[in-house]
């Protein structure tokens, strides 16, 4: 279902939008339809998607081959760049003031920091169990820690548009893995840091969208 870009045009110019929402809820053609938008608003305009996923099997790898080749059919003028790890890095070399950057999606980034993937080695933990406080080093590993502050910085600096797609899993029971809640306590929190650092902040469900923050209107 496509929705409008922007009720302005002209904030897209260099806006940050966190596109968030559960499995199938519509967040990830939403950040297409941005990039359609995008690309239809000027001939110079250009587009790129950073996807941030890994295939680790073969159910995972026909994923992705899905993906792709449904992505060059629907938005065949925007380019795509796979990076799993050096997210931010990846940002600044392709932000410009002509080019969105899409990115598809956090949760996978995340998912790869604070468990890399090691073919049979059974996987231990990275962090321990945290609270609802606020991040320290304690919680995160340090690669990650860096990772997500080089990120940050990286969304504020950005010289063009960025669109980010992320999960919101929060919002069920409590997990009882210790594990499994340590990660979700981790992803809560670079999702509040994301949204902070962006103009817009979208929540999709059942493929609505519902605008959580907005930029100010122009006086």
């Amino acid at each position: 279902m496509p929705h409008s870009a922007y009720p302005d045009k002209r904030a897209a110019d260099r806006s940050r939008e966190f596109i968030l929402g559960g499995q199938r809820s519509g967040k990830s053609r939403l950040a297409e339809q941005r990039a359609v938008d995008w690309l239809a608003a000027s001939s110079d305009h250009r587009a790129v998607m950073v996807a941030t996923a890994q295939a680790h099997d073969d159910e995972m790898r026909a994923r992705i081959l899905r993906h792709r080749q449904d992505r060059a059919l629907r938005l065949p003028a925007m380019s795509t760049v796979e990076e799993s790890s050096a997210l931010a890095e990846a940002i600044v070399a392709h932000s410009a003031a002509d080019t969105m950057v899409v990115v598809d999606c956090l949760t996978l980034w995340l998912t790869h920091l604070l468990m890399p993937h090691t073919p049979h080695t059974p996987h231990t933990p990275h962090m321990p169990y945290a609270s609802d406080g606020p991040a320290t080093d304690m919680d995160l590993p340090l690669d990650a820690t860096q990772r997500i502050a080089m990120l940050v910085a990286a969304l504020r600096g950005a010289r063009g548009p960025i669109v980010l797609v992320g999960n919101e899993i929060g919002l069920g029971v409590i997990p009882l893995g210790g594990e499994t809640r340590a990660f979700v306590d981790a992803l809560g929190r670079l999702n509040q840091e994301v949204a902070t650092a962006c103009d817009r902040v979208t929540l999709m469900v059942a493929g609505l969208p519902l605008t959580l923050k907005a930029p100010a209107p122009p006086v």
